[in-house]
């Protein structure tokens, strides 16, 4: 004992350590935050504890796994099923990561809901805005470096989206995929930026983020009828640090419990559920294939999906930066005034609101069948009782039909795909034009195929189309122009 002593004597004498350990572990904080309300104050160190597993098992992990197109899939079934405890290392990576994405969107609500992002602690809500955005940039790249067939065309989704971009598009898809396809320099970057590049720029804000809670103090609880102002908070909150308390170790062992209790549940899920992935392997060849990304990825997935091709760059692109700015504008939106939540009505109604959209999008999201059901031709034929009485055309069409894999997309009697709308009885909507029309020119989410079908094939489909509506029921007529305003049929010349 002598001997450490001693070494960690010399140590501290030439580094001269304890002077700033000590001084940061017992600077002072309000007396409540050492008090129950002080477990309010724990979501910063739970994502701090997440992050630190995430660099630990990501060490471990990069050794095994290899950053080309070729050979990351199979270093991650290597991983799985060949390397000691390799399985065990990529699922604590995997749900430290996700607990690292809730804990931060936790902490952001918490910190927004208690008034906390005012002043004078603004620029440590920038900080956390800045650690926020990164903590979703490192989940999604390393979504990507699991290079299954949803992170392909999760890729291929971003790639395109960045494609619309006004002039620079074409350059940030090279810049992203390392090409003008998703290929061998893909991996790679991405394993770059997530490896590299997003862990060093979130350590710096992180380091910044300590040091503003450090110099501008930890907020004490709010009350109603408290409200910020300015001009007197400093040299009120210096009176109330003097009956505070030093945050070791009066306040540091509630963060010691719930990051050992945040430990605990994520060993316990990737002892009990595994890995992540891989899922099926990257074949750009299966277009058919249904990409969902990780869970709280799913809102916008179904933002992405429901929103029309000429507004994906909107929507995934300039969208998060608006989100991003609008978060970094609250504290000039609001920086003094009340703090406490049951005096901000508006603010809890906007953190609720968000959150039962985020819900509902994120639920439709994981449900909705937004590909094609490849296999549905197959296993779906054309129901007997819809041709018993059909002509020899209309049966050309249903042979059409079936052979061209409508059935992925469109159900018969509700079976078969859901990608499309049923068409048990679409002759009652589309006249034989419009139906002509649709098959053709396409529409909506439906392909053209025009150049697929043959005159004589798209007169059968239709055909057998337009026959699909109630027995009796006449065809669907053609739309009626209304008259030229001012004129009448009766007053028109011949």
């Amino acid at each position: 004992m002598s001997i450490i002593k001693s070494i960690i004597g010399w140590i501290d004498n030439r580094m001269q350590l304890s002077d700033s350990v000590v001084s940061v572990a017992r600077h002072p904080i309000p007396a409540e935050v050492a008090q129950k309300k002080g477990w309010w104050y724990v979501f910063g160190s739970v994502t701090m504890t997440f992050f630190m597993l995430q660099v630990v098992t990501g060490i471990c992990l990069a050794m095994v796994y290899e950053p080309t197109a070729d050979a990351a899939y199979s270093s991650l079934q290597t991983l799985n099923y060949q390397t000691p405890f390799g399985w065990l290392i990529r699922a604590i990576h995997y749900y430290a990561a996700t607990g690292m994405v809730v804990m931060i969107v936790v902490h952001m609500t918490q910190v927004f809901l208690m008034g906390a992002y005012k002043y004078p602690r603004e620029v440590t809500w920038f900080f956390g805005v800045g650690l926020l955005g990164l903590t979703l940039a490192l989940a999604f790249s390393g979504q990507v470096l699991r290079f299954d067939s949803s992170s392909y065309w999760g890729v291929g989704v971003l790639a395109s989206a960045a494609g619309r971009a006004p002039a620079v598009g074409p350059e940030v898809v090279h810049t992203v995929l390392g090409g003008q396809y998703i290929g061998e320099s893909t991996v790679g970057r991405f394993f770059a930026v997530h490896v590299f590049i997003l862990p060093a720029l979130l350590v710096t804000l992180l380091a910044g983020h300590l040091y503003m809670v450090i110099k501008r103090g930890i907020s004490e609880p709010p009350k109603p009828e408290q409200p910020v102002d300015p001009a007197t908070y400093d040299e009120q909150y210096e009176e109330l640090l003097k009956k505070g308390v030093p945050f070791f170790p009066h306040a540091i062992y509630r963060d010691g419990i719930a990051c050992a209790i945040a430990v605990i549940v994520v060993v316990a899920l990737a002892v009990i559920f595994g890995p992540k992935g891989p899922d099926a392997f990257p074949d750009p060849t299966i277009i058919g294939a249904d990409p969902r990304p990780d869970w709280y990825f799913l809102p916008m997935f179904a933002l992405a999906a429901l929103c029309p091709p000429s507004l994906e760059f909107a929507f995934i692109i300039v969208a998060p930066v608006i989100a991003i700015g609008v978060l970094l504008a609250v504290p000039f939106l609001s920086g003094s005034g009340e703090r406490s939540a049951s005096r901000r009505p508006v603010a809890v109604m906007f953190v609720t609101v968000t959150y039962i959209v985020f819900a509902v999008l994120g639920w439709y999201g994981a449900t909705s069948p937004w590909s094609p059901q490849m296999d549905a031709w197959s296993g779906d034929p054309v129901p007997v009782e819809m041709v018993k009485h059909s002509s020899p055309l209309e049966l050309q069409g249903a042979v059409t039909f079936q052979l061209q894999a409508c059935r992925n997309c469109h159900a018969l009697d509700g079976v078969g795909g859901k990608r499309g709308p049923d068409l048990t009885y679409v002759g009652s909507r589309k006249n034989r034009p419009e139906l002509i029309r649709q098959v053709v020119q396409g529409g909506g989410y439906m392909p053209a195929y025009g150049q697929q079908l043959s005159a004589a094939e798209i007169d059968a489909l239709v055909a057998f189309l337009a026959a699909r509506r109630p027995a009796g029921e006449p065809e669907a007529k053609l739309p009626v122009a209304p008259p030229i305003k001012g004129d009448s049929i009766k007053g028109r010349a011949p």
